[in-house]
């Protein structure tokens, strides 16, 4: 099942995507539903992930700021220290 959505763009915009949707031999609508469901498969895995991580850090899961930077500031060196650990 599909919907109509309509969008605003620029001119611009416009062309390039006719000269897209001519150069592939598909449909302006084919490409932009393709850029669409790209855009939210790209941002989509980041806003689970900083939920998890938000419910991590409210049941008490954290690593001190400390131990962060002591971490961070030993990368490159020949003492590069593993990732601290959520207490």
């Amino acid at each position: 099942m599909s919907t109509t959505l309509t969008i605003r763009i620029d001119d611009k915009t416009k062309e390039r995507l006719e000269h897209l949707a001519a150069a592939t031999a598909r449909s302006k609508s084919y490409l932009v539903s393709s850029a669409i469901n790209g855009f939210i498969e790209a941002n989509e895995w980041q806003i689970q992930a900083i939920e998890k991580a938000v419910k991590s850090a409210d049941k008490g899961h954290l690593v001190g700021h400390e131990e962060v930077v002591k971490w961070v500031e030993s990368w490159g060196t020949t003492k590069e220290l593993d990732p601290p650990k959520c207490k």
